[in-house]
């Protein structure tokens, strides 16, 4: 899942009060998840704008709305009202999200009230932790299923540092270290033969070296 995390009503203030009507506009799958941008949150921030609004006696109408996800065209068709009736659009979606809506919308200013920041799992209500770079080169299958591009703090790719200690990383005692992990979890399993595998250095051209990505499966494409 996308984990975000909603910008200060100080800074979101600064972002809006320079329109008449703003929407705030929820997205109700990943950000959701961790309780930053889904519809409740967007209630709730709608709300205390209000309030913001009237301290300020700034002369700015708020509503909010929300659809499933910001990222899918199918989903915006029951609100295609509200956002037209709008001066600018406050989305808490992700960063993905926020730019979709502006490209569906292109005449309307959308603005980000969220702060997108890694995608994570959830270790445990409100807790959230990053799992994954989306570096499109995945070698989960070599290293029992932990990445250490994202869990090692130097994303070293054949074993740990001279810093690790009992099981813990050198920059953060606090972080477990990956290639601990991981070769525990190969014993585990019985393949811990892979821990003597060589990984060649790592490519970076199938994650952001050649810019924005695209994918398509051409058995779906109309």
């Amino acid at each position: 899942m996308i984990v975000g995390k909603q910008k200060s009503l100080e800074e979101i203030w600064d972002i809006i009060k320079g329109y008449e009507k703003v929407l705030v506009f929820g997205c109700n799958t990943c950000v959701a998840v961790c309780h930053e941008g889904g519809n409740k949150e967007a209630e709730i921030l709608g709300t205390l704008l209000r309030i913001k609004a009237k301290q300020e006696q700034a002369g700015i109408q708020i509503t909010e709305g929300g659809i499933e996800r910001q990222c899918e065209h199918e989903f915006f068709e029951k609100s295609v009202e509200i956002i037209e009736e709008a001066d600018a659009i406050l989305s808490i979606a992700c960063g993905a999200g926020v730019q979709f809506l502006g490209e569906k919308f292109p005449l309307k200013t959308v603005l980000p009230g969220l702060n997108t920041t890694f995608v994570g799992v959830v270790d445990a209500p409100g807790e959230f932790s990053e799992r994954c770079l989306m570096c499109g080169d995945c070698i989960l299958h070599l290293t029992g299923g932990i990445c250490p591009i994202t869990r090692c703090s130097k994303s070293l790719m054949n074993g740990p540092c001279g810093g690790t200690n009992n099981g813990n990383c050198e920059i953060d005692p606090e972080i477990p270290c990956a290639w601990y992990m991981i070769h525990e979890r190969l014993k585990a399993q019985g393949r811990d033969q892979l821990i003597d595998a060589f990984i060649p250095p790592k490519s970076w051209a199938t994650s952001r070296a050649g810019g924005p990505r695209k994918q398509k499966r051409e058995d779906l494409a109309l």
